[in-house]
């Protein structure tokens, strides 16, 4: 068994971070607003810094789970979020915009809900 009470904590912390992600992409409306500007590019950063974050996240919560929380939603490619943080991190020079610009928009909603989900589920 695992400490439910430290899973939470992580989990509402990824929770918050997607959050924040949804929030400062909302004005992004295509690539070039990350890429033409000072601010695109710092909204560009923030939310790498944030995916980062995620990423690790999981990866505590895999250890502290021993793997067995996450593969119960399958509906997220837990892999994929977790490799995202070590692109970022490994190649951060090399970021494509228009790969974040897709994970913003495609895959971010559907992990704050997966991660509602599973805060919603250990809390009964």
């Amino acid at each position: 068994m695992y400490d439910k009470e430290l899973v939470r904590d992580i989990l509402a912390q990824i929770l918050e971070a997607t959050q924040k992600i949804s929030q400062r992409f909302q004005p992004i409306k295509k690539v070039s607003d990350f890429t033409d500007s000072p601010a695109g590019m710092e909204k560009l950063d923030s939310i790498c810094m944030l995916l980062i974050a995620i990423g690790e996240s999981l990866k505590n919560i895999d250890k502290i789970t021993n793997n067995s929380l996450l593969i119960q939603y399958p509906g997220i490619d837990w892999k994929g979020v977790k490799g995202l943080r070590d692109i970022i991190t490994h190649q951060y020079f090399d970021i494509d915009a228009e790969e974040i610009f897709r994970v913003c928009e495609k895959y971010i909603p559907p992990l704050s809900k997966t991660i509602e989900k599973i805060i919603s589920d250990l809390s009964q």
